[in-house]
């Protein structure tokens, strides 16, 4: 099957944004607030740091790292010091984890880094039991942990915890994949050290360590239209993804974590656009390797991909 394809980078666009000095603030002119909602590089989203802070509004994003860089300069901090979003809630929720798209109403919570901490560990198991996911940016970070696994024993590591070294090694510029298979390579029957980050948490403290939850079964965005990121163009504004296409996602995302144990609904969600119009498994593969030839995907997983996708159309899906 051909596989190997790979796709140039495009550039980004231009940035704007605007502060909102608090939530008190003076309502928006009226002729700002008419502002046709068609444009996507002129959508206003409120935002605050999920410890606590004012109110800022950003705008004119089209990915992951440019909204990370609007949210760093309406409050003065380094884009890197953030390890994530979350929609409509300060809690780090990683059922509420921004992905690839954004609803038009949702407001969004970045969370920052805080108390750093290191761990070590006798690996007695193949399996460590962790999901590892990123924030598009070089901030790979733990979404779920296996309960009863090697990790869930070891209580000093929590859910949304940046994974920052492995064994000294930096692997902060690494992606959400190469975490994992890193962590997968470990030999069995020696010891390893983690160096961690968790997200910085309010005076009133988060709610108590959790498994991650179960996956999400709401809808992946809110409202009628949405802001769809994208690594690779410009953000649009597009309707919410139908139930059909909701399935397929969340089903691609489940592969993912099986074959390469990451969650990445973005990730996902871009796979399915690509086998939206193929009409056989290598058709899909070249588009694959087009869009995500980085990845390098084995040919077994873009075959599960492609039967997913089938099988959503089909309505085999649950």
């Amino acid at each position: 099957m051909p596989l190997g394809l790979r796709g140039k980078k495009k550039d980004k666009s231009k940035e704007t944004f605007k502060l909102v000095e608090s939530e008190a603030a003076a309502p928006a002119p009226a002729a700002a607030a008419a502002a046709p909602a068609a444009s996507a590089s002129r959508l206003q989203f409120h935002t605050q740091l999920a410890h606590g802070s004012p109110t800022g509004r950003v705008e004119g994003f089209d990915s992951a790292r440019e909204l990370y860089a609007k949210i760093a300069e309406v409050f003065r901090i380094d884009p890197a010091e953030i390890m994530f979003c979350t929609l409509n809630t300060h809690k780090a929720d990683m059922d509420k984890l921004l992905g690839a798209q954004i609803g038009l109403e949702d407001f969004i919570f970045a969370h920052i880094k805080g108390q750093r901490k290191e761990v070590e560990i006798l690996k007695t198991d193949d399996v460590l039991g962790l999901t590892i996911t990123d924030n598009g940016t070089g901030c790979a970070f733990i979404k779920r942990i296996k309960e009863g696994s090697l990790m869930d024993q070891t209580k000093m590591i929590c859910v949304g915890d940046h994974i920052e070294t492995i064994n000294g090694k930096n692997v902060s510029d690494c992606r959400h994949y190469e975490v994992a298979k890193m962590l997968k390579d470990l030999e069995k029957g020696q010891m390893f050290k983690l160096e961690l980050i968790e997200p910085m948490k309010a005076f009133e403290k988060l709610e108590p360590r959790s498994k991650g939850g179960t996956l999400p079964e709401a809808k992946i965005s809110r409202g009628r239209e949405t802001l769809r990121l994208r690594t690779k163009g410009p953000a649009t504004v597009e309707e919410m993804p139908t139930e059909v296409e909701e399935k397929a996602i969340k089903k691609v995302d489940e592969l993912l974590e099986t074959y390469m144990g990451i969650r990445d609904i973005e990730l996902a969600a871009t796979m399915v656009e690509a086998g939206r119009d193929k009409k056989n498994p290598d058709e899909f593969a070249v588009a694959l390797d087009e869009t995500l030839g980085d990845f390098a995907f084995p040919d077994e997983f873009v075959f599960d991909v492609w039967g997913a996708i089938g099988d959503a159309k089909q309505g085999r899906l649950e």
